[in-house]
């Protein structure tokens, strides 16, 4: 005797509107913080320079987080246009510092414009350029409450240790990308950047030292805080 399932009544059509619908919430929550002028100017000028910053989704996740956690120091791997900047710097104290790293000098002089027309002095970031893995050990440990990374996917593993060395008892690492163009959930996907993102999200989930979770906003947001 066959036993009814609800999966075995499901038509393809329903499937689709199913599908849909979930495309629908995703969107709705993606655009629901909204962006000004002048995020919408800084990812104009990524487009134009060749690079691709944090969804709006996932920099209201950052914004957030750095305002959870009373931030008053971020680093940031990955400079880009400022848009990322812009959301982690509005989530901060007003005497926070942001600081952010990037191989690019041309992108943090854009980065730098942004953050002046978003009214931020000179004084709430830090610009070093430069390769992460290079600038990150001369960052003083446990000094930073927020650890955002945005860079070389293949170099995710390495960020994480920094990060762990980088922020304070109950401070938060985030790793944007974090499904890689939904790369990551389909085993059939092997590149280089897929693998490496897929053994930091094991690394992140198997350490006692993190308490993690997958954000499904942009392109996936991991974010973990660091225990006592």
């Amino acid at each position: 005797m066959r036993h009814w399932s609800p999966r075995s009544r499901t038509t393809r059509r329903e499937e689709e509107a199913i599908s849909s619908n979930r495309q629908a919430r995703w969107d709705f929550a993606e655009a629901y913080a909204g962006e000004d002028s002048v995020l919408v100017a800084a990812r104009h000028r990524a487009r134009e320079v060749g690079v691709t910053p944090v969804t709006p989704g996932g920099g209201s996740a950052l914004c957030f987080l750095a305002a959870a956690t009373d931030a008053r120091a971020v680093a940031e791997i990955g400079t880009g246009t400022g848009v990322s900047g812009v959301y982690l710097l509005r989530g901060m104290r007003p005497d926070g510092v942001l600081t952010t790293v990037d191989p690019e000098p041309d992108n943090q002089r854009i980065a730098k414009e942004t953050f002046a027309q978003a009214g931020f002095s000179g004084g709430r970031a830090r610009f070093i350029p430069g390769r992460a893995l290079e600038v990150l050990p001369r960052l003083a440990d446990g000094g930073y409450d927020l650890v955002f990374c945005d860079g070389d996917k293949t170099e995710y593993g390495e960020y994480l240790a920094e990060a762990l060395r980088l922020l304070r008892p109950g401070g938060v690492v985030c790793f944007d990308n974090a499904l890689w163009h939904d790369r990551v959930p389909d085993p059939a996907h092997r590149d280089p950047e897929t693998t490496a993102i897929r053994e930091l999200l094991r690394a992140v989930r198997e350490n006692d030292a993190l308490v993690p979770t997958l954000l499904p906003v942009g392109d996936g947001l991991l974010c973990a805080v660091r225990r006592g």
